[in-house]
Order: C-alpha cells, then sequence, then structure tokens
C-alpha cells in the first residue's frame, strides 16, 4: 500500500482562488458568496480560540492558606543509625483514615511545624502559625468504598524509559535518585520533593541522612544495552549534595513506625548545594480523583527490581481520603519518593500544566482484624502542604497563592 509524502502539506484556498467558487460572470453572486465563506472562516477561527481556553479538565483555582514560621529552636543532634526502611507497615487502611476525626487547628499546627536538619548535624524544629484556612470546609470524608490494593496488580505494566531523548528531557528528566535508596521530583532549582521515611524512620534519621546525595541522570557517549543485548544498559548518575532537609512533624512520631496520623504526613524537602540546571515541575493542590483526566495518576521512579533505569507507569485513581490517594499503579521499593502527577489545562495562563499532586509513599502493609492487606498509597498535596512545601522552596508566601 503506498504512503503519501510526509512533506507534501495541505494547502488552504482562498474562496476566490477555487475556480468552482462562483461563476465570475456573476460579480455581485461571487462577492456575496466569498463574504459568506470568509466570514465562516474566521467564525471557525474564533470557536476554535474558544474552545482552546478550556480544551479538558482545568486545573481548579484555589485559594491557598498560609503558613508562617514563627519560631526556631535548636534540638539534640540526630543518630543516624537505622538504614531507611523501604516498607511501610500500618494498623490503619482507606476506612480506619476516613473515620479518624478531623484535625483541630492546633493539631494542624502542630503536624506542619517542621524539623530541620542541615548537612553540618545541626537540628532545628520550627513552630508555625496557619491563616486563612478553614479545617471545617476542607476535612469532609470522601465518598466510595476501599478496595485492597497490590504491589503489581496481573502482567506488569511499567515501562523502563530508554534512550537519551526520553530519559534527558521533561518530564522524565524531574526524577532523580536518592543516595538512601527512594526518587524524588524536581519542583524547584535547588529542590526535590520526596517521601519523609527515605530520610526519617518516624523516630530519628536514617542512616546516610546527614550526607544525603541526590542522582541525575546523566548523557553517556553512546547508547548501550545489556550484555545479552536485549535490554538497556544500566545509566550512570551525576550526584549533588543535600544542604538542608524539612520534615514535617506530623510525620515524626517517636514510635519508629508509621501511625495512623504520620501516613497523611510522609513527604519530605530537600535543598540542595548547588542549582541543578535542568526543568522542574510545579507544585499542584491534588484535586478528587473524579476531577483528574482518565481519573489517572502517572510517574517515575527508580525500582529496585531494574537497576540504573527510569520505570514510568500511569494508572486508574483508586479510593482517597483528604490527606491519601489510593491507586493502582504497579511499583516495587525504590519507587517511593515519587512525585505523583497529572496534566491539566490552566485556563489562567492558557496552556497545559503538569504539576506534582502527589507523592508516593510506596507499597504499604495494613494489618486488618489481624489480615495484611496490601496498598499501594500516595501521600496528596492538600492545599495546607502546598502552603508549606512552597514556603520551603521560595521563602516567602506571596508567591505560594495560587495552587
Amino acid at each position: 500500500m503506498a504512503l503519501s509524502s510526509p512533506t507534501a502539506a495541505p494547502r488552504l484556498m482562498s474562496p476566490s482562488s477555487s475556480s468552482g467558487a462562483c461563476d465570475r460572470r456573476d460579480s455581485l453572486e461571487c462577492a456575496v458568496i466569498n463574504s459568506f465563506l470568509m466570514a465562516l472562516l474566521v467564525l471557525l477561527l474564533l470557536l476554535g480560540s474558544a474552545s482552546g481556553s478550556a480544551p479538558g479538565p482545568q486545573w481548579p483555582l484555589q485559594r491557598v492558606p498560609v503558613v508562617w514560621p514563627q519560631r526556631t529552636e535548636e534540638r539534640p543532634a540526630p543518630h543516624f543509625l537505622r538504614p531507611a526502611q523501604l516498607e511501610l507497615n500500618s494498623s490503619c487502611g482507606p476506612e480506619c483514615h476516613k473515620r479518624a476525626p478531623a484535625p483541630s487547628y492546633w493539631d494542624l499546627r502542630q503536624f506542619l511545624s517542621y524539623e530541620t536538619l542541615h548537612s553540618s548535624g545541626q537540628l532545628t524544629e520550627t513552630a508555625v502559625g496557619i491563616y486563612g484556612f478553614d479545617a471545617e470546609a476542607f476535612y469532609k470524608p470522601p465518598a466510595g468504598r476501599s478496595r485492597s490494593r497490590r504491589q503489581i496488580f496481573g502482567p506488569d505494566s511499567r515501562f523502563s524509559i530508554v534512550g537519551q531523548d526520553f530519559l534527558l528531557n521533561y518530564p522524565f528528566s524531574t526524577a532523580v535518585k536518592l543516595s538512601t535508596g527512594c526518587s524524588g521530583t524536581l519542583v524547584g532549582d535547588q529542590h526535590v520533593l520526596t517521601a519523609a521515611h527515605c530520610i526519617h524512620d518516624g523516630k530519628n534519621y536514617v542512616k546516610g541522612a546527614q550526607r544525603l546525595r541526590v542522582g541525575f541522570l546523566k548523557p553517556r557517549q553512546k547508547e548501550t544495552y545489556g550484555r545479552n543485548g536485549t535490554g538497556p544498559g544500566k545509566m550512570k548518575f551525576q550526584w549533588i549534595r543535600v544542604k538542608r532537609t524539612h520534615v514535617p512533624k506530623g510525620w515524626i512520631t517517636n514510635t519508629g513506625s508509621a501511625n495512623d496520623i504520620g501516613m497523611d504526613y510522609d513527604y519530605a524537602l530537600l535543598e540542595l548545594k548547588k542549582a541543578h540546571k535542568r526543568r522542574h515541575m510545579k507544585l499542584g493542590i491534588s484535586p478528587a480523583a473524579k476531577q483528574l483526566p482518565g481519573k489517572r495518576v502517572q510517574f517515575s521512579g527508580f525500582d529496585n527490581d531494574r537497576p540504573g533505569q527510569l520505570v514510568y507507569r500511569f494508572c486508574e485513581a483508586g479510593d482517597e481520603t483528604y490527606d491519601l490517594l489510593y491507586q493502582r499503579c504497579d511499583a516495587q521499593p525504590g519507587a517511593s519518593g515519587s512525585g505523583v502527577y497529572t496534566r491539566m489545562w490552566n485556563r489562567r495562563r492558557r496552556r497545559w500544566e503538569r504539576k506534582v499532586i502527589g507523592i508516593f509513599s510506596g507499597h504499604q502493609w495494613v494489618d486488618l482484624s489481624g489480615t495484611p492487606h496490601e496498598f499501594n498509597v500516595a501521600v496528596r498535596i492538600t492545599p495546607l502542604k502546598f502552603a508549606q512545601i512552597c514556603y520551603w522552596i521560595k521563602g516567602n508566601y506571596v508567591d505560594c497563592r495560587e495552587g
């Protein structure tokens, strides 16, 4: 079957250039037809422009509260004894989280206070104030029944991203690897968003957190493949040291395990010692699952069972609470900390934008009535979390008013 030449582009002919548009002997009729066709063309262009303003699911416009630091105190230096725990155990599943009472204003202030670990080993704790937030208006349990989620669902639907043209370009280039074994996402010129359990076990900072490094996939001289020639070879990383890390107090439980509240705050921000000079992904407030395009989410990370490879996946979002999103994305340890993102239309800027709306907390075992159940869970970026993380990045709240 013959194919048309790709260089042959269709041409748009004006009404007067078409030999069959009208009879030249009747100039009046011809002018009327030409005017009608031109008006129709203008109308079609206007309709196309209008439809372009809202071509699909849109980022909701939300008023962002203010999370403002009030005082900072020095704390005893941590010990850095235990390795990072890549799988979490909890006694609280989706229904348990939905039944939990809404936190009070004072609870939220405590949960959103945070610790900062400096590369020198110094540890500080910062108390915060919250302004412009009505907890009762926001904390409404979503409707829907919860279902058990497995780490791998039937056939493995993950994709290893190969080829430098993809790996080193946006959005895949925003995925980074942590020296503690997790993944992360670039959300600023010097900032990486990841999961709190990648650097803190709930009781203390993990081994390697003080000298934490972030790995960036770097270009290589030529494409290489595995020894058998059938798969992609391992990529190499360029590493940058972390200057400081921020962890919310909602995660720090002093029990050494993920409690019911701690799961909601399994996120951390890393500030690098120097700029990475790559395009980063914007933060976004997580919409309800039913508002997501195709009700789907996606993320890329460095799963442990595919060393040296960046693994991408997309899947349907499942059950949700105000702070957590349960989904069917296939994942393995090592992917935790990845930024969960989606692409929606920004009507204010009149363009499509990808934004990070959650942090993949990973594979979670939940003990329900003595029976273990598996879940894949992500921490949603709520308005309060957006305000906090954005302040960590920007250093002010003026630039954090739009989520």
